[in-house]
């Protein structure tokens, strides 16, 4: 078991706390939660040992483009750099829909 931290600036806040997938062969959690400062803690807790700098481009690429503020735990459990990205997107998404809104 492998943990790895990241820090990235940020821009805004996100809405709310979510929670996104599973641990599970080929997948990950991400649980995002707002954050007050003005950057982005990333803990990574992966199984896979030796991919610390992939990590860090995926992790770069994404918080580089959307600059949010945000404490995340990612929970590994093998998945791809485009398993990540994916995961990440639907987590961004789903910490801006407002459930306000009616169907």
């Amino acid at each position: 078991m492998e943990n790895l931290t990241y820090t990235f600036p940020a821009r805004k806040a996100i809405n709310k706390r979510v929670h996104v997938g599973v641990v599970g062969s080929g997948d990950l959690e991400i649980i995002m939660e707002p954050s007050n400062c003005l950057e982005s803690e990333v803990i990574v807790r992966t199984g896979i040992n030796g991919f610390k700098e992939t990590w860090e481009a995926v992790l770069h690429r994404f918080f580089t483009k959307h600059g949010i503020a945000a404490h995340v735990k990612i929970n590994d459990f093998g998945a791809t750099p485009g398993v990540v990205t994916i995961r990440l997107e639907q987590a961004l998404e789903v910490s801006s829909h407002d459930e306000s809104i009616k169907k």
